[in-house]
């Protein structure tokens, strides 16, 4: 039976214990997404968590689905982030960059005037995609999505190398790994759904097509770090930007296999729906641990005591919790205390500095 304060040894890296903290976009970045200052002092505070992992971070400049969100893909952005990860080792922690593409989730305002790509050009949905903006007035807003264009071949090999500089950029900034976001409609998600990809090549159709996209991704990476520190993230049953899987069961049964095959460090899943009382978690284990035998890590909507029996049970390794990292930086603490767990504060959600940030209080 292992509990939150087990350590857990993935490949190479042992982790301390098994509250980790996930994603979680605050869009405190520069217009040029160069991560700021005030960015190590956030995750320096909450740098006891067994893993941190990064806010998503652009793998090049062909997507943004969140303004002021960080990228790795320039020398000006490798540099900024190697104060944040060095705030994080100075505490004794561990961190891993989420590498992140939005594929159809974006604005043209945001790129320069450009398309989204996607992987078939599928825009029969718009509305139901979140993007947003921060006006020059200062709200951070959602805006309108543009019609994404399909992907060509040579669109699909560039971005697929994009990945992999941005994990040799992930290591020369001094992330200890990687994680791969497969999850909430973003483009690797879309390449796994057949209602958003409808192509006819070597990418689309079968289920062993459509996984295609993220096992490239992931090899691509692979030869630039040790498997074990990476990672993916995904979330069968997500309805968050309309992926519009039929049968997620199939999908995602088939990728935890190949990802098994290839040895990932870890698989990291999302229950989207369990935020919204419409739990996934019993589906998507079903679907997940009989094909994976590596680290399942758990998240989404989760109670301390629900993530502690999937522990216990050996149903989950780690267990995420992004909401309760974000307004207790000190949650390990507090878990081990049972103490108040914090609920955030909507103020200072995204791209406001400190407030909603680094302000939130530590146990006495």
């Amino acid at each position: 039976m292992a509990s939150y304060f087990d350590s857990l040894r993935i490949g190479d890296l042992e982790f301390a214990n098994r509250v980790w903290m996930p994603a979680l976009t605050r869009a405190r970045a520069t217009s040029d997404a160069v991560p700021i200052g005030l960015m190590a002092e956030y995750y320096r505070q909450r740098a006891t968590a067994g893993l941190i992992i990064s806010e998503g971070t652009y793998v090049n400049d062909d997507t943004c689905g969140f303004d002021r969100a960080p990228g790795i893909f320039t020398s000006e952005q490798v540099e900024a982030w190697k104060p944040v990860t060095e705030a994080v080792h100075d505490e004794g922690g561990r961190i891993f960059c989420q590498l992140w593409h939005c594929g159809r989730i974006g604005a043209a305002g945001l790129l320069g005037g450009r398309q989204p790509l996607s992987p078939s050009g599928v825009n029969d949905d718009l509305a139901a995609l979140d993007t947003y903006g921060l006006l020059s007035r200062g709200p951070y807003v959602k805006i309108a999505a543009t019609p994404s264009r399909a992907m060509t071949a040579d669109d699909i090999a560039r971005t697929v190398a994009d990945y992999a500089r941005a994990a040799t950029n992930a290591r020369a900034a001094g992330f200890d790994g990687v994680e791969i976001h497969a999850a909430n409609g973003y483009l690797p998600h879309q390449f796994l759904s057949p209602t958003l990809n409808r192509r006819e090549d070597a990418y689309g159709g079968s289920v062993e097509n459509r996984a295609r996209f993220v096992m490239d991704v992931f090899e691509a990476i692979a030869s630039e770090l040790p498997r074990g520190r990476i990672g993916v993230r995904v979330s069968p049953y997500a309805s968050y930007n309309n992926t519009r899987d039929p049968d997620p069961s199939a999908t995602y049964g088939d990728l935890a296999r190949r990802l098994d095959q290839a040895e990932a460090g870890y698989l990291h899943f999302a229950d989207m729906d369990g935020w919204f009382g419409n739990s996934k978690l019993e589906l998507i284990l079903a679907a997940l641990r009989p094909n994976y035998g590596g680290p399942l890590v758990a998240n989404g909507g989760l109670t301390i005591a629900q993530g502690a029996e999937l522990l216990a049970t050996g149903e989950a390794q780690a267990i995420t919790f992004g909401r309760a990292f974000l307004a207790n930086p000190d949650l390990v603490a507090r878990i081990a205390r049972s103490a108040e767990i914090v609920e955030p504060r909507r103020e200072g959600w995204y791209a406001t500095g400190a407030l909603g940030y680094t302000d939130y209080p530590f146990l006495a």
